[in-house]
């Protein structure tokens, strides 16, 4: 007997084909059946007519470290059909170091309430080694599954300690130990490793106002922790310093492939389209497009579904860590000690001038766009600091200093800073090399409420139809699942029953402006939300079990366990290894395939006709050509090979994105032997035969 059947609903696999109307049958947490009619006896069905059945949600960036060991159902993600998330991004994690030292990194580079920081410390670290620590993990009653990054900074903190990993560089032993260090943590299970360059991402605590350990590292150390992710094609995060042009061009050298060495499976920050840098938006897809495709490397960048809005609580806000005297306030726990600050001689001339400073910024500090939300003067909320200023008669900076030091937290403002033209954002969205999902979920819970980008994404498909619903589905499903190796985002029979209902009507709806909101589950803290009063999400199963109902979660969230823990799919180990998997690859996210033979993962590489025709074209001048330059002695008919590989070249470029090996295409005995068999068997009328012998055989 099933223990539940889902009938009548539009079903999208995840993968990005039409939509179906099928029944999915589910039995111990799996799929079972993927039908037209499942008549087979159920504990439970559920008519879902009229909905869609999505696979759930995969979040690629999350900073739900330390909140998962406090309030590990994670409801402000499932809520929102979130049942995979990524922790342990920005070289941030609590898998080692002193607890103490972790916790004053997390509060102030995440911005997290200081009642959740308590909470955890209290509970204390239960795990010695990166194995017990992923076991814990697993034994937690998870609302979501979890996969693991490894955070460097945490490995930094581990080694030398907070004072000397915020101090400089470490000695070669150091490097060697961390490198030790994160073979061992993947090997044990984490996904990959993060690291961060970014300049405004602080140390709190006795060291407040330091950049974190990560940033801290040279171009060896980041490159000896790359090394053991590339020996292991597992994931490497990394944010570049903007200020610094230097660390692109370093990340992109540690990504980057040889014939001696495969590519690094790295993930960069941020795609996003900045107000401080117009055109930058452009660079991106030709740029991914000639790493990936003509370097032979393996990058995605990560963008966000919404404008980049930050609310900021007076001088409390990650806003201001990128210039000196912002970075002083954020030091400053009480009101009183920036109330101090502030009449400091020459400190409103200091912030005035850091404000005004030229140069590289992310944030565009242009006072007609930065609105206040809550002020001393009410008829002021909704007008913007420029308005405010200009019936004033007044300075704009003049007025914003005077209500930072007089108002502190009571001024609220809020400021948007990328991602404002739709039509870009829409581009970024859609774009091959780029994935969809920059959350930050769990992250600065006062200024910022992601939890909903999926459905942000699929809102704004099914409204403006820049992406036909089944590819915004598979973008947010089954594509960065297969990125990351993760066993996730794809309904068919034998994988993870993690399924979303959906009703469509409501993704017809405009998103609702966040909330902020006392959060139970962070001891009463205040929090941002996203909440609707018609929820797209109707239902939310996380390995066969139901999480949510008519879009609430229900009482069995985080006390009953659903989730999982998620390691790596198909562990490997050596470069040789990674080497063979990246030749064998069917395309840019099918590896795991489970194919062996050559022949095998040829056909599935060469299954669209144009492009097979063009293929049995190029047989028939490469032959034609050596056999016209053997019978005639002219030798210029040899020129008719390298065309005939252009023509093959063109095949996939036109018909059909699938992998060709660099090897493979300029020349192998077996791609060799396999074009010729594909020519005489189409000419035999076998090929067609021989698609769906190997389709079979195709692992999903």
């Amino acid at each position: 007997m099933l223990d539940l059947v889902i009938d009548n609903a539009l079903v999208f696999d995840g993968v990005g084909h039409p939509p179906e109307r099928l029944s999915v049958g589910i039995r111990d947490g799996l799929i079972e059946q993927v039908a037209s009619r499942i008549d087979q006896p159920a504990r439970r069905r559920i008519d879902a007519t009229g909905l869609w059945l999505t696979p759930g949600f995969v979040d690629i960036h999350t900073h739900y470290d330390l909140e998962v060991e406090v309030n590990p159902g994670l409801g402000e993600s499932v809520r929102h059909g979130v049942t995979t998330v990524l922790i342990g991004n920005c070289s941030l994690s609590v898998a080692c170091g002193e607890p103490a030292d972790l916790a004053s990194i997390f509060q102030r580079v995440e911005t997290l309430p200081a009642e959740l920081i308590e909470c955890w410390l209290r509970q204390g670290r239960r795990w010695q080694s990166f194995a017990e620590y992923l076991a814990h993990l697993e034994q937690l009653p998870l609302g979501p599954n979890v996969a693991a990054l490894l955070g460097h900074s945490a490995l930094r903190v581990q080694v030398m300690g907070l004072a000397r990993s915020v101090g400089g560089l470490a000695r070669a032993d150091e490097i060697a130990a961390m490198q030790a260090l994160a073979a061992e943590g993947i090997d044990a299970g984490f996904c990959g490793l993060s690291v961060d360059m970014v300049h405004w991402h602080k140390v709190g605590g006795v060291w407040a106002g330091r950049a974190l350990p990560s940033h801290h590292a040279d171009y060896d150390e980041y490159a000896a922790l790359a090394e053991a992710c590339r020996e292991r094609d597992a994931v490497f995060q990394v944010t570049p310093n903007p200020e610094r042009s230097s660390s692109v061009w370093n990340i992109l050298k540690l990504g980057a492939a040889s014939f001696s060495r495969p590519p690094l499976r790295m993930t960069l920050l941020s795609a996003l389209d900045l107000d401080t840098q117009p055109a930058l938006w452009r660079i991106y897809a030709p740029f991914l497009w000639a790493y990936n495709k003509l370097a032979g490397n393996n990058l995605r960048m990560q963008t966000l579904a919404e404008p980049f809005t930050i609310v900021s609580a007076g001088p409390l806000t990650p806003l201001f860590e990128e210039f000196p005297t912002g970075v002083e306030l954020n030091n400053l726990r009480e009101a009183r000690e920036r109330r101090a600050l502030w009449q400091r001689p020459g400190f409103r001339q200091r912030f005035a001038s850091d404000w005004q400073r030229p140069g590289m910024k992310t944030f565009h500090r242009d006072f007609s766009r930065i609105v206040i939300v809550q002020a001393p003067t009410s008829e002021w909320q909704g007008r913007s600091v420029a308005e405010v200023a200009a019936a004033a008669h007044r300075p704009p900076i003049e007025v914003f200093i005077d209500l930072l030091a007089s108002a502190d937290e009571d001024f609220v403002w809020v400021a948007s800073s990328a991602n404002n033209r739709r039509s870009i954002r829409h581009a970024l969205m859609a774009q091959r090399y780029i994935l969809p999902g920059f959350t930050d979920a769990g992250a600065h819970c006062r200024n910022l409420a992601y939890y909903d980008g999926a459905i942000s994404l699929l809102r704004q498909a099914v409204q403006t139809g820049f992406l036909s619903p089944e590819r915004a589905i598979a973008r947010v499903t089954g594509e960065p699942a297969a990125w990351l190796n993760l066993d996730a985002g794809v309904v068919a029979p034998g994988r993870r029953a993690d399924i979303v209902l959906l009703d469509p009507a409501a993704l017809r709806t405009p998103r609702p402006e966040p909330l902020l909101v006392n959060n139970p589950a962070l001891a009463g803290a205040l929090r941002m939300v996203n909440r609707e009063t018609r929820p797209p999400v109707c239902a939310v199963f996380v390995n066969g079990q139901q999480l949510v109902a008519d879009g609430q979660p229900l009482a069995a969230l985080g006390r009953n366990k659903a989730g999982r823990l998620l390691a790596r799919r198909s562990p490997i180990r050596g470069l040789a290894a990674v080497r063979q998997r990246y030749r064998n690859r069917i395309d840019d996210l099918n590896f795991d395939h489970g194919l062996t033979d050559y022949w095998d993962i040829f056909v599935m590489k060469h299954r669209r006709w144009p492009n097979i025709w063009l293929h049995v074209l190029a047989v028939f001048i490469m032959y034609g050509s050596a056999a016209l330059a053997a019978a005639t002695l002219d030798y210029w008919w040899l020129l008719g090979i390298p065309l005939s590989n252009v023509l093959g070249q063109f095949g996939h470029a036109r018909f059909e994105a699938t992998h060709v090996d660099g090897r493979d295409a300029l020349f192998s005995w077996r791609a060799l032997l396999a074009l010729t068999r594909l020519a005489l068997l189409v000419v035999c009328g076998r090929y067609r035969g021989e698609i769906a012998r190997v389709q079979s055989l195709v692992r999903r």
